[in-house]
């Protein structure tokens, strides 16, 4: 046996291993969901028909086929309430993304340009509130923003208000919520991107003249554009399909994407509406994705 080939062969399955990972835990699942998708509501269990059954032969799965239909994805296209909860989950995440990049830009910025020694503790306390339960921190916001909270106090306290503000149960505190539980996945691929541009560039823009207004639109933002791109994806992926923070600190006149999709699951034991839902969700979701790779691709060919 060569050196070459012993040396390939453990090459050729780590790059068969990520293949194997998305069959078993993308592409299997997503078989599921489609072909329950593509079912019709029932009274039974699991609620949806036809079943695929191993034991029916070759006839019993055609006729498992021939009975499935476009019944659910026809309902979505129909019906206002799914039309407006798409529409709801796609500008709660435009908005929620943009108030990210506008305040996690400046401290990505702030920690990229900190010595060396403090960096790591910028970062660590980014992450370290992070640490505790989710949930619990979505909790604690309840509490700091109800009719007699911590937030109502203060405000009364220095007369900024003169009688306790409603907070819980609006969009204000939902987005609230969105930016601080989102906030350190806008802030760590911009300061990972931020902190690794050459000091020698913007010392070279003031040599030819430039500002450092000028040089930081001309120079550093330019090349921080990856990491733009991948905190924009982290937040405004996962924000769309959000179902917590909206549930629990929104009002209930519009739902999220995801609040309708746990309301069919669970509540109407509707497998086939839920299952669509979440098919064309993740549809909508694969278009940034593409578009982020197109981009990509481009940079990397410019160069």
């Amino acid at each position: 046996m060569s050196a070459r080939t012993i040396f390939t062969r453990p090459a050729r399955r780590a790059s068969v291993a990520p293949y194997i990972w998305m069959v078993l835990f993308f592409l299997v699942p997503f078989g599921f969901v489609l072909k329950i998708s593509l079912s019709q509501t029932a009274i039974a269990q699991p609620p949806y028909l036809p079943l695929f059954g191993l034991t029916d032969g070759i006839a019993g799965l055609k006729a498992a086929f021939a009975a499935l239909s476009l019944d659910s994805f026809w309902l979505l296209v129909s019906d206002n309430l799914y039309i407006a909860s798409y529409g709801r989950s796609l500008v709660v995440a435009l908005v929620s993304t943009a108030l990210l990049l506008a305040i996690g830009y400046p401290i990505a910025y702030a920690m990229a340009r900190l010595p060396r020694r403090w960096q790591g503790v910028a970062m660590m306390l980014v992450i370290v509130p992070f640490w505790t339960s989710f949930l619990i921190r979505i909790y604690a916001w309840i509490n700091i923003l109800q009719h007699d909270g911590l937030l109502n106090q203060i405000l009364l306290a220095l007369h900024i208000v003169s009688a306790p503000v409603v907070w819980l149960s609006t969009d204000s505190a939902m987005y609230l919520g969105i930016v601080y539980s989102y906030l350190p996945f806008m802030i760590l691929p911009l300061y990972a991107t931020l902190a690794k541009q050459d000091g020698a560039l913007l010392e070279a823009a003031a040599d030819l003249g430039a500002s450092r207004l000028v040089a930081f639109w001309r120079v550093t933002f330019p090349l921080s554009l990856g990491g733009v791109g991948a905190g924009v994806l982290l937040c405004f992926i996962p924000i769309v399909g959000e179902f917590v923070i909206p549930d629990l600190l929104a009002g209930s006149d519009s739902m999220m994407i995801g609040q309708t999709l746990w309301l069919e699951f669970f509540t109407n034991k509707d497998w086939p509406v839920a299952s669509a839902l979440a098919i064309v969700l993740l549809a909508l979701l694969i278009v940034p994705l593409l578009v982020y790779d197109r981009l990509q691709r481009r940079a990397l060919e410019a160069r």
